[in-house]
């Protein structure tokens, strides 16, 4: 069997495995599937999140076993295993150029090729200054929030219950994430692999890790007649016709079987006068790159208020990390919303900031929190929602008295029912969920315009009870802006946030 065929087969499985995991991360299907397998082996998101947060995050150590198969071989990963590398090679055999002179012109190498490695810098010193932004266009974080936001809603709107148990998931922002997709898939049609060799920050990464690897292409001088067919087909367009860039190079073999001389082999330590080693990045445009990355985290601070007197609007997950903690953990995967069985969870815009960009908050009127379930933690690969327990979560057993809460609701008596209209009204005092209720309520006799006599049922909130589920606002049957209203304000995992003065 041909090494391409078995190159393919590994593509195959791979993204197959990452669409199954994609599918199960669901309320009722979960049942311990390692759903966070494919985020916790990248490396960039270990070492990113690493730096960020001054510590490993145990989950994350996965991504070391990478290291063996990149320093031995190169960056195998970026077109045997990697998902959306897959995606990228399959539109583009699919849509791309079909005449061999114009197929071998767009597979050579552009100094354009090189803006992944200044992303990368600019990244990994955001990530040092204490920004977490790889997450933005790291493929394994960008795949899984286009499939959670945008795909799989998508495609349950076409037909209702194909991959998720409700097609009822609607998230904010959903096309501008959509866009964003298209938008680099669709570019393979116009410059083969374009996101994978101009903008990937991971494959930079694996990149510059591919200098010392051990078997490498080699090109036999006096064999090569110089036709060029190598180019035909190469992913990487790493100059394998010439002086082979290792940094570029996704060892996809398409080069050796194309070349009609066997002018190219995969040796073990061949001659280095046949390679470039290193990425192709000048000095000047590194130290740019390094300045850029300094700059990221005052530019993203300045942008919005997201950690000191952050908006109310801005509430976290239950388990969550302090919000400074949170931020440089949350690496925007979206694994949260995709397994959330109430669709509450969504993604920011510029709601905490642009250092908070896509980041996980709870939106009441597109659900509630369920106090049952604690799943968002079992699924973050990084940390930034922690893993705990339902007792944990309820405040009983060990922990009793001592519930996680996620912020407070009040009550807006200009629109509430039974206060402003004199219209009778119990739901929000019916479906909250804390034992003792959070909200209870006083009965009043009142006589109304009409000079009738009207018993009511006028509801309280006790502060000290809530835990900001979100099911009062939620389930308010006033329209428009409700009459009761969660806030971030209580949260237990900031103790600045606290709401009443002990």
């Amino acid at each position: 069997m041909r090494i391409t065929r078995i190159r393919i087969i590994s593509q195959a499985f791979f993204f197959g495995l990452f669409v199954f995991f994609v599918l199960v991360t669901e309320f009722s299907h979960l049942k311990g599937w390692p759903v966070s397998l494919f985020l916790e082996v990248d490396p960039l998101v270990g070492f990113a999140n690493a730096i960020a947060a001054h510590e490993v995050y145990k989950g994350l150590l996965w991504g070391v076993a990478l290291f063996v198969p990149t320093l031995l071989l190169g960056r195998l990963f970026c077109n045997w295993i990697c998902p959306f590398g897959t995606t990228h090679h399959f539109l583009g055999w699919l849509f791309g150029r079909r005449e061999a002179a114009r197929r071998i012109e767009s597979n050579r190498y552009r100094r354009l090729y090189s803006v992944k490695y200044i992303l990368l810098i600019v990244f990994l010193l955001g990530a040092a200054m204490g920004t977490l932004q790889i997450g933005l266009l790291d493929p394994i974080c960008l795949l899984h929030r286009s499939f959670t936001v945008s795909v799989l809603p998508a495609l349950d709107l076409a037909w209702p219950g194909l991959a998720s148990e409700s097609s009822e998931r609607i998230y904010q922002f959903a096309w501008f994430v959509a866009f964003l997709f298209l938008f680099l898939t669709a570019m393979n049609a116009i410059l083969p692999r374009f996101f994978c060799r101009s903008l990937c920050p991971l494959g930079a990464f694996l990149g510059a890790l591919s200098g010392p690897a051990l078997w490498r292409i080699h090109r036999d001088v006096k064999k090569c007649v110089d036709c060029d067919l190598c180019l035909r087909h190469c992913e990487g367009a790493c100059d394998p016709h010439t002086h082979l860039r290792k940094a570029e190079c996704f060892v996809c073999f398409n080069c050796i079987e194309d070349c009609p001389h066997d002018a190219l082999s995969f040796r073990f330590l061949p001659d280095r006068r046949g390679e470039v080693a290193a990425p192709d990045l000048s000095g000047r445009r590194a130290v740019l790159a390094g300045i850029a990355g300094l700059a990221l985290y005052p530019a993203m601070r300045a942008a919005g208020k997201s950690t000191k007197d952050y908006s109310a609007k801005i509430i976290r997950p239950p388990g969550s990390v302090e919000e400074g903690e949170f931020l440089r953990r949350c690496i925007k995967c979206e694994q949260c919303m995709k397994v959330c069985p109430t669709n509450v969870l969504q993604p920011t815009l510029l709601e905490a900031g642009l250092d908070g960009l896509w980041t996980p908050v709870m939106n009441m009127r597109a659900g509630y929190c369920d106090v049952n379930c604690v799943l968002c933690g079992q699924v973050c690969p990084t940390g930034a929602i922690q893993r705990i327990t339902l007792e944990e979560r309820q405040g009983i057993g060990e922990f009793q008295g001592k519930p996680v809460k996620v912020g407070t609701a009040f009550f807006d008596r200009g629109r509430c029912l039974p206060w402003a209209m004199d219209t009778p009204c119990v739901v929000c005092q019916e479906v909250c969920p804390t034992t003792p209720k959070a909200i209870y309520t006083r009965e009043v006799k009142t006589i109304n315009r009409y000079g009738q006599e009207v018993t009511l049922q006028q509801p309280y909130l006790d502060p000290a009870v809530c835990i900001g589920c979100g099911i009062c606002e939620h389930e308010c049957p006033v329209n428009d802006e409700r009459a009761v209203r969660v806030s971030a304000v209580g949260e237990t995992r900031s103790k600045a946030r606290s709401l009443l003065l002990k």
